[in-house]
């Protein structure tokens, strides 16, 4: 009689002790709790749906034209990308490099970069200027708003 309860006294249990994953659950749910509003940043808008890619870094290097508070035109591909330009130059400059591209095979990705107190029409004329010199599609430069 004593080795039938030895043997029940030595038999493997078969309850899994659920505790540790309860506490690792619980260490999942706060971190998603944490970082859930910190991926909802912005304006809720209804945007339209289309297929695009982010840019690769071996792509060719995006051409910006910064329009200051002033009315300036800025273009990082000018031999002083600090100093200021003027409209005809402007166009001039970004539809060689647009040709450039367009030869090699490639598509010149252009972003436009207006200071918040610049004019609005200022900006727009720097889109036009963009078109006239063969651009199809303009990016526009934003950033993050701070918390």
């Amino acid at each position: 009689m004593s080795a039938l309860s030895r043997r029940r006294i030595r038999r493997p249990m078969a309850e899994i002790n659920i505790v540790p994953y309860i506490d690792v659950m619980l260490v999942l749910l706060v971190i998603f709790m944490i970082t859930t509003p910190l991926l909802n940043q912005g304006v809720d808008v209804n945007l339209p749906q289309a297929k695009s890619r982010p840019l690769k870094a071996n792509e060719t290097q995006p051409i910006v034209v910064s329009v200051d508070s002033r009315g300036q035109f800025f273009v990082n591909i000018a031999s002083d990308p600090k100093a200021p330009i003027r409209a005809v130059d402007l166009q001039n400059m970004v539809q060689q490099a647009v040709a450039s591209a367009k030869q090699k095979g490639q598509q010149q990705v252009v972003l436009v970069k207006g200071d918040e107190t610049a004019n609005y029409g200022t900006i727009v004329q720097a889109m036009v200027l963009l078109q006239q010199a063969g651009v199809s599609d303009v990016g526009l430069m934003t950033k993050q708003p701070i918390r």
